[in-house]
């Protein structure tokens, strides 16, 4: 056989796997020159004008702890004019991204959270050049999902996928903006599928692929080759900041939840189950006569919550929810994360070695405190913090602050009181009532430590 044949024989091959498309005794009688070769051509002509750049222009405040260590030194900051007492710098920035328009009608493109995030100044490029403003909607920075809106004449919108129906194995094309490389495309397959652990302090359930994702791609678009969107493209994981082959995306199932939720309200109304959650080690599930350490180990359970109401105990092991089984922690608070508030919930549980099912109906969280953290303890001054799930996100800790002094640090979680769980800022201000020490259960990283407040 020579060259000539064995490359038909494998461009006839390619043709096979890649599609199931069945070749006429015409199409197979033309000659090798004139045979059509396989492409992505016409869905990739067909998707791209819903695919847009999403350029954006804020400020972003700088804590002392993001600045360069020499500005620490007084010279240094009279020198460069840092204001004194660790108060934050404001800085100009620009970024871009890229959106998917799902709704041609209203205008709506979805995107990410991270791109959209401080910005004053939002612009969208169409793959024809229009150019033109645009305001959220809302964002939700939990799932890193953000709606924008734009209404303009002869938009194309992308069809939604489902992305439950993917299997690991298949082939996706991402479309984007990498590097400012407008209207992008690349290719691959889904690597795996409910990938978690990327953003610990999200809503995680990610595709992984190896279709070429770069900055500049987030909140582009994920597809199937029918031209579906499947994912939005998120993040990637690099040493160099540049593709190494693995790249993940929000599956559009859920992002389509966060998404009718921001249109609708401006904001996702998530809903709180009322538990501090731990996952099953090797050890805790040989402690209860586990042959895999899979499910949630239930640390705490709120006082009043839904929880509670159910029927959950402290020391309960879940291990699926709506039928659904869950590996870990994680998985839990994702899977509750997305319910709305109303929704029951079957909740299968082991008890004492036993299986156990109880139903419990999703409550809401309440609105984040507005009051200060010195208004619930005076030594918690200078901590920032927010409401975030199971527990309270210390978002930044002033320098020389009594809070920075009794140890706490940005990030930290703080998932309780003694041995009382804490879910928001509002069970943490009844818990602290009272108290001449406050001792906080502080989740960092993956560790439980004390830290006692006076």
């Amino acid at each position: 056989m020579n060259l000539r044949f064995k490359f038909a024989a494998v461009t006839l091959l390619a043709i096979a796997f890649i599609s199931p498309i069945t070749i006429s005794p015409a199409l197979a009688a033309l000659p090798l020159a004139e045979a059509p070769f396989p492409s992505l051509a016409p869905m990739v002509k067909r998707i791209s004008p819903a695919v847009v750049n999403v350029a954006t222009k804020g400020t972003i405040k700088e804590q002392a702890n993001q600045q360069n260590p020499l500005m620490e030194d007084p010279f240094f900051r009279r020198f460069f004019n840092v204001p004194p007492g660790g108060k934050p710098r404001e800085r100009e920035f620009q970024s871009a991204g890229s959106g998917v328009i799902v709704d041609a009608k209203n205008g709506y493109i979805i995107t990410n959270h991270h791109v959209v995030e401080n910005a004053s100044e939002i612009t969208i490029t169409l793959l024809d050049n229009r150019t033109f403003e645009a305001k959220v909607i809302g964002t939700d920075e939990g799932a890193d999902i953000a709606i924008l809106q734009a209404k303009q004449p002869n938009l194309v919108a992308m069809q939604l996928g489902d992305s439950t129906h993917l299997e690991v194995g298949d082939y996706v094309v991402a479309v984007g903006n990498p590097f400012g490389l407008q209207h992008t495309v690349t290719a691959g397959i889904v690597s795996a599928l409910g990938r978690t652990g990327i953003n610990p302090e999200g809503y995680e359930d990610f595709i992984q692929t190896d279709a070429s994702i770069n900055p500049g791609n987030s909140g582009g678009a994920l597809v199937n080759l029918r031209g579906e969107l499947v994912g939005i493209n998120s993040a990637i994981l690099s040493r160099s900041g540049g593709n190494i082959g693995i790249g993940f995306a929000i599956p559009i199932s859920m992002a389509r939840g966060v998404m009718d939720q921001l249109i609708k309200y401006g904001k996702v109304k998530r809903g709180v189950l009322g538990v501090n959650i731990y996952d099953v080690t090797p050890d805790i599930a040989k402690e209860y006569g586990l042959s895999e350490s899979t499910g949630a180990l239930v640390g705490g359970v709120v006082p009043g919550s839904s929880a509670e109401h159910a029927g959950v105990k402290t020391g309960d092991i879940i291990t699926s929810i709506n039928n659904r089984p869950m590996k870990g922690a994680s998985e839990l608070r994702n899977s509750i994360g997305m319910l709305r508030v109303g929704d029951k919930v079957e909740i299968g549980l082991l008890r004492d070695g036993k299986s156990v099912k109880v139903t419990a109906l999703i409550a809401d969280r309440g609105e984040s405190e507005t009051a200060k953290a010195v208004d619930i303890n005076k030594g918690l001054e200078g901590a920032d913090l927010i409401d975030t799930e199971g527990g309270v996100l210390v978002k930044t800790v002033q320098e020389g602050s009594p809070a920075a002094e009794a140890g706490l640090r940005s990030n930290d979680k703080i998932v309780g009181v003694g041995r009382t769980p804490v879910i928001n800022t509002k069970s943490l201000r009844q818990a602290a009532k009272g108290v001449s020490v406050l001792l906080l259960n502080v989740r960092r990283g993956g560790a439980i430590i004390l830290i006692p407040i006076r």
